[in-house]
């Protein structure tokens, strides 16, 4: 999609009626807003005692061996965008490169993982943060749902009013959760490096493949890290509003992925130390508020909740921002609504699509929390999100290799960075998600073909009523000579 240029917008003061605002952010800030689609202080809370566990405290081979192909995966994604920046990425790259009816499941899948994603940390985490902060409601599934609202809405206000106060925003939020975060770390890896009493202490299968004693698996531990790094592709699907929209969203991909894994990393390895194994599967839901109150009791466990309630504020944000770039960039190829591709011309930012994401994600919390009955089979579906993420990385990587194929046998750099090293990201997660669904509870497995299922009919809608021509697409290569 062309862009205005940034002379005309300075003329006229507004973006164009159907434009995002282009050069709205920096590479430092879209690097960010990956990060926080990751949720770093959430996904620790989430993961620590659940790796730890699954490894036998291997944690630290665990999640640098998923990072080895989330950085080749990255540089796909860097590759691609090159050729052609788009908010829809894997969606149109997917489809113009391999097929398009596999690139529009593709493109619902990323909706679907994103907001799934964004779901499971607001319910998840909002009642140990009211625990932690004492209030007598924790329990309370109406003072949950009108916290969460209050998220929601106040995020998607952001979102509609411009991708430069989103940014700001997210940057300010990240420097006070990753800084809480590591220090946290610091603190808890002195205290298990000094012997404190009642920590759990570092030996040498902390660093092995198999954990203490032999008893750590590395396909659960692959697929808990899988969880904690989805989402660090969010630098791309703002591609449009980035400044070098063609290499920065690339460059920032590949350095939200190194920084999580600094972050991921030093946490994990700093903090399941601080308590007892029994202790932390004991805390699991709310592990790291736990180890903060052990380091420096109630107040510190507060800071940390901070943290946490920061983290889960930013992915609601970039959550809503993220999905909505994605069903703009769908919907400018016909194949959603086009209503769903126009951009508000005073705040340049897809407002119906935006609508539409926070509305979804205020409906899936609602009936998380409000209706019981429906807990389990969204418990189901939030479960699954790191295989959807798993499954569009994989397509994205096949993408790369086929549209740059003739520079795979043009040098030996090109073979490796483009052929060798995609095609073993891919096979690595696709082996993840085969392990995960041969182990996964028969209601998940279910779950995973509604959700493919309601694709494939909302594909067929797309094709036989919208009639879009991008299911006429003819396969695309790079052309060297061009």
């Amino acid at each position: 999609m062309s862009v205005d240029s940034p002379a005309n917008l300075t003329r006229t003061g507004l973006v164009p009626e159907g434009r995002l605002e282009p050069n709205a952010i920096g590479v430092a800030q879209d690097t960010v807003i990956g990060m926080a689609n990751a949720a770093p202080a959430a996904s620790a809370g989430l993961t620590l005692a659940a790796l730890a566990a699954a490894t036998a405290y291997a944690s630290g081979p665990a999640l640098i061996l998923v990072a080895l192909p989330m950085i080749v995966i990255a540089n796909c994604y860097r590759r691609l965008n090159m050729w052609n920046a788009n908010c829809g990425a894997a969606f149109e790259w997917v489809g113009r490169v391999i097929n398009p009816y596999l690139g529009f499941m593709v493109g619902w899948i990323m909706i679907m993982g994103t907001i799934l994603a964004t779901v499971g940390t607001t319910v998840e985490l909002g009642p140990s943060i009211l625990a932690v902060f004492g209030s007598a409601s924790a329990s309370s599934t109406s003072a949950n749902a009108a916290i969460s609202t209050a998220v929601i809405v106040g995020m998607l206000v952001i979102a509609i009013v411009g991708i430069r106060i989103t940014a700001r925003t997210q940057v300010g939020l990240a420097l006070i959760e990753y800084t809480i975060l590591i220090g946290f770390a610091i603190v808890g890896l002195v205290a298990v490096i000094s012997h404190r009493h009642g920590t759990f202490p570092i030996t040498r299968d902390w660093f092995s493949f198999s954990g203490i004693g032999g008893h750590g698996s590395l396909t659960a531990g692959f697929l808990v890290a899988l969880f904690a790094f989805a989402g660090w592709d969010g630098t791309v699907y703002v591609n449009e509003e980035v400044k070098h929209r063609r290499t920065n969203p690339g460059k920032a991909a590949m350095m939200a992925v190194a920084f999580l894994t600094v972050v991921y990393t030093v946490t994990q390895v700093g903090l399941q130390g601080v308590v007892s194994p029994s202790d932390l599967r004991a805390h699991s839901t709310d592990a790291v508020v736990y180890v903060a109150q052990t380091l420096g009791g109630g107040g510190w466990a507060k800071v940390m909740a901070l943290a946490l309630a920061l983290s889960v504020i930013a992915t609601t944000g970039v959550g809503i921002v993220l999905g909505a770039r994605i069903i703009y960039g769908m919907a400018n190829h016909r194949v959603l609504p086009l209503f769903l591709g126009n951009v508000n011309r005073r705040f340049a930012t897809p407002v119906a699509a935006s609508l539409v994401v926070g509305l979804t994600l205020l409906g899936f919390t609602w009936a998380y929390l409000l209706a019981t009955s429906l807990a389990n089979a969204f418990d189901d579906a939030i479960a699954i999100t790191a295989l959807l993420y798993a499954a569009f990385y994989i397509f994205t990587a096949l993408a790369a290799v086929i549209y740059y194929w003739r520079r795979v046998f043009s040098s030996v750099l090109d073979a490796v960075t483009l052929g060798v090293l995609p095609l073993g990201a891919a096979g690595f997660l696709g082996w993840i998600l085969v392990k995960s669904l041969q182990v996964a509870p028969t209601p998940q497995l279910w779950t995973l073909v509604a959700i493919i299922g309601v694709g494939i009919v909302l594909m067929l809608v797309a094709r036989l009523v919208l009639r879009p021509q991008f299911f006429h697409l003819k396969r695309e290569t790079e052309d060297p000579v061009r």
